[in-house]
């Protein structure tokens, strides 16, 4: 598990390999949640990225009939 401490202006370091995992660049955006007593962050990305992201998605599976 990495860790990361913060500094005197709140700022953290993300890991190299978690960078390298995420494919994180320079000046790219994240949005930080809070759940409970925990942060997370998550790497926004560009809609024209987003394209086709759910192809192959099952559309077959039975729904409640409030959610048709």
């Amino acid at each position: 598990m990495d860790t990361v401490t913060v500094s005197p202006k709140f700022q953290v370091v993300i890991p190299k390999a978690v960078r390298e995992r995420l494919g994180i660049q320079p000046g790219q955006k994240l949005q930080i949640l809070q759940f409970c007593d925990r942060i997370e962050f998550v790497v926004l990305q560009d809609i024209k990225q987003m394209r086709g992201f759910l192809q192959g998605i099952r559309t077959d599976i039975p729904r409640e009939k409030d959610r048709i």
